[in-house]
């Protein structure tokens, strides 16, 4: 990649790849190769404009320099000098500009070197096209644990963004059972309880609201020095019913959420917010795992959420996401490992944005005979919350201004209210039957 440095200030300037920290591989944020390329561009601009005025001196200091021309003859004190003293300063200010315009050009190759390098990226693993290294650590991860391992599921679905129309599709006319349908919150109760707002303490609040049974989310009202604010917390995919029943959170919530966007998951949070005590502009932070994270991530790029609440950030663990785009002043955090397939089924990397921060678990896992694992190691809600601590320790200046922002609108945790409400989707009509023609049940009749 292009390197570019002022001439005698030291080091290269360099755009760095992802970030690590230990187990943590950290992508997006105020560290991010997006973020400092943009930086870097913005930059550029303002040397071009900076260059631009020397240019507009240099033309100047030639022109004196042609004036004192005539003089040249006079005593060396007071004409020699004076055009030896404008020309050397015009070649001067040209080295400069020079200089200047050279160090822009190179940024913007840089930044060109790394847009045509993701694109390649792009095309090869919608080709499903394998890297050496990649293949490698793909099949040990298998090894180890039985399971295709994220990047294993991203290259065998490339671009997934086809998904989406294609479950739409499917549940409008293969199977109908499956199409979303209205949900209603029904509020269940509301409780005191101690808020540890930090990710980790988030996400054992999905773990709670999981235990209280199925179809459940927690809306939680916090007060940060005299500010509400509220989170809404969204469980994974729960496979105690079979997909096409009350509960939107069966396998059929996976459906709406990427075929439909969750609109009926989506109604039904703001009517609990509603409910709990949210008024019009409060700042929210939603929080999912698995199959919930898809659905608050959809909180973050609808229209009728954003004009309603102050989404303000957004935080998943294991949920596949790449392909929804969240509102630009939306901070978002999505916790990954490597090992945990879910998160590649969209079949791409999540964006690397300044506003979105994508951390990934690389720490090796294996799995025993007989281990009863559910869908995989790498999926465990317990192992997330271990990476959620690591985020909150780590000094890696993305994690920082991510968990920065969290706690600007949290603040610290402490006392807090939680509501939980049951969520229930509408029932599957009963088919529709023709009515029955009277002439050909007399013609029946008479045939007995």
């Amino acid at each position: 990649m292009a390197e570019a440095t002022p001439s005698g200030t030291g080091g290269p300037l360099r755009v760095t790849g992802p970030a690590r920290d230990g187990h943590l591989e950290i992508r997006g944020g105020v560290g991010g190769i997006s973020f400092q390329l943009e930086e870097l561009a913005a930059g550029a601009e303002k040397v071009d404009a900076l260059a631009g005025q020397l240019a507009a001196i240099e033309v100047e200091a030639r022109r004196i320099w042609e004036e004192l021309v005539p003089f040249q003859d006079l005593p060396r004190w007071t004409g020699t000098m004076a055009l030896e003293a404008v020309g050397e300063s015009g070649r001067s200010l040209q080295a400069v500009r020079t200089e200047l315009q050279r160090i822009s050009s190179q940024v913007r190759a840089c930044r060109q070197e790394y847009e045509v390098a993701e694109a390649v990226a792009a095309t090869a693993r919608a080709l499903g096209i394998p890297d050496t290294a990649g293949e490698l650590d793909r099949h040990a991860d298998f090894w180890r644990t039985g399971f295709l391992n994220r990047s294993a599921a991203e290259n065998i679905l490339g671009n997934a963004a086809f998904v989406s129309p294609f479950l739409k599709t499917l549940a409008d006319v293969v199977l109908p059972a499956i199409r979303p349908r209205p949900v209603e919150a029904t509020k269940e109760e509301s409780v005191p309880i101690v808020l540890d707002a930090s990710p980790s303490g988030l996400l054992e609040r999905v773990r709670v609201i999981d235990e209280r049974g199925t179809g459940y989310i927690e809306v939680i009202e916090v007060d940060n020095d005299g500010r509400r604010a509220y989170v809404v917390v969204i469980p994974g995919t729960q496979l105690h019913a079979p997909p096409g029943g009350t509960n939107p959170f069966d396998l059929s919530g996976i459906v709406e959420g990427v075929g439909d966007n969750s609109e009926s998951v989506n109604k039904a949070v703001r009517d609990a917010l509603q409910a709990a005590g949210a008024r019009r502009g409060d700042p929210v932070v939603g929080v999912g795992y698995s199959q919930g994270g898809i659905h608050a991530m959809n909180l973050a790029a609808s229209e009728d959420f954003i004009s309603e609440y102050n989404l303000k950030y957004v935080l998943t663990a294991g949920s596949p996401v790449a392909h929804i785009a969240s509102k630009p002043d939306v901070t978002s955090l999505h916790l990954e490992h490597r090992t945990d397939w879910v998160p590649g089924a969209d079949g791409a990397p999540n964006r690397d944005t300044r506003n979105q921060v994508t951390v990934t678990m690389t720490n090796d896992l294996y799995v025993q005979t007989g281990e009863d694992v559910g869908i995989g190691p790498g999926h465990q809600l317990h192992s997330y919350q271990h990476g959620a601590r690591l985020v909150a320790a780590s000094s890696d200046p993305s994690l920082v201004q991510s968990t920065a922002a969290l706690g600007a609108i949290l603040g610290s945790g402490g006392t807090a209210k939680a509501t939980r409400f049951s969520l229930s989707r509408a029932k599957t009509a009963a088919p529709h039957l023709p009515a029955a023609d009277p002439r050909r049940q007399e013609r029946g009749h008479g045939t007995r």
